[in-house]
């Protein structure tokens, strides 16, 4: 099979859909390989190192969708993207539709397949091709919430960590998936006083066991919910219903009543956000005030650690690429039901029952 690897186009999206040791596998397997001129320039993959792999480099874009039958990306496709998209593509990448009915439409007009790394699955239910990202995203959120909480960015003047005779901030982690026990670690490490709030017991329970004590959890009513981040300098939005878009978990009025300079960091964006004054924002400009809370909303948070994101990415997708390459899409759907469970759109139609709920669309099931 011909495999495409264009250059992301999102801003400040330095990753790249396949580096080049996913490259030489793929060459090894015998397919070929074509890679868009600079895809991976950004973040010390030059075309040298492709080349070396075993690819083929294209000048454009434009020439890697005309040649190739597998596009391998990292970030949804543009709208200028999906008119290059035909029928016999396979789309291999995140899609997070839920909340985007117009990329939908435009797969969808484009006949391709669209496989969507965040609704992979695993035999212990898990989403192995979002866990390396959702690790990033939920140390990450740590990191750029403490920036946010300095005075100069808007936040209140307030150190996480405190010092001797001082407190440190207190920090409110909303979903204790892998978003948020990530969140809770880093948190932890820099002797916050952290909150983890689920209404999954079991995560709590592993979450108490893990922190030994360290970290308060709290089973995440409403109420529960809007106490802890009327109490909070730092709140992460750290929720995810596979596929689905996200449950807006914080009210505007609740916004309205924390205390001024608090910061919020909406790691669930991608899929709509959890709160409700929450909007997509870019690494250009990363953050917005609402009733004096400042809002990390950034919807590519992984593409500031490009380099480190990208090969954690390959880590786990590359299984999943060699499966459709070796085998074509439909033999590797129907062989691998974790695989079947990434297929968002194909033939015109949506195959993921939940992305189809989600935007009031008809669900078109795999082999219906």
């Amino acid at each position: 099979m011909r495999v495409g690897v264009p250059k992301e186009v999102k801003i400040h999206e330095y990753r790249v859909g396949l580096v080049p040791g996913s490259v030489r596998e793929l060459v090894l397997h015998g397919h070929e390989v074509v890679v868009e001129s600079g895809a991976g320039a950004a973040i010390g993959f030059p075309d040298a190192a492709y080349i070396e792999a075993g690819a083929r480099i294209a000048p454009d874009a434009a020439t890697v969708f005309d040649q190739a039958e597998l596009i391998v990306k990292v970030k949804e496709p543009q709208p200028f993207e999906w008119a290059r998209l035909k029928p016999h593509h396979v789309l291999f990448t995140y899609l997070h539709l839920a909340p985007d009915p117009a990329q939908t439409k435009g797969l969808m007009d484009s006949g391709c397949a669209a496989i969507a790394y965040e609704t992979v699955t695993d035999a212990q239910g898990g989403l192995p091709l979002l866990a390396p990202m959702s690790e990033v995203a939920g140390r990450m959120a740590i990191q750029v919430g403490a920036r946010c909480l300095e005075k100069e960015a808007g936040g209140a003047g307030i150190l996480l960590s405190g010092v001797p005779g001082v407190p440190p901030g207190r920090v409110v982690i909303i979903g204790g998936g892998v978003v948020g026990s990530n969140a809770a670690r880093i948190a932890n490490g820099m002797r916050a006083n952290v909150t983890v709030l689920d209404r999954s017991a079991r995560v709590l329970q592993a979450l108490d066991i893990e922190f030994n004590g360290l970290v308060d959890t709290v089973f995440a009513t409403r109420d529960a919910v809007e106490r802890a981040v009327l109490d909070a300098d730092l709140v992460i939005g750290a929720v995810l219903v596979p596929g689905a878009a996200a449950p807006r978990l914080v009210a505007r009025e609740t916004v309205a009543r924390m205390r001024p300079g608090s910061v919020m960091v909406d790691v669930a964006i991608d899929q709509g956000g959890c709160f409700e004054t929450s909007r997509p924002t870019t690494h250009a400009e990363p953050t917005y005030v609402v009733d004096g809370v400042v809002h990390y909303c950034v919807t590519n948070m992984p593409g500031a650690v490009a380099r480190t994101s990208a090969v954690a990415l390959n880590n786990a997708t590359l299984p999943f690429t060699l499966q459709i390459a070796d085998k074509g899409w439909r033999r590797a759907a129907a062989e691998n039901e974790h695989l079947a469970a990434g297929v968002n759109v194909q033939a015109g139609g949506v195959a993921h029952p939940a992305v189809a709920a989600a935007l009031g669309l008809p669900h078109s099931p795999l082999g219906a």
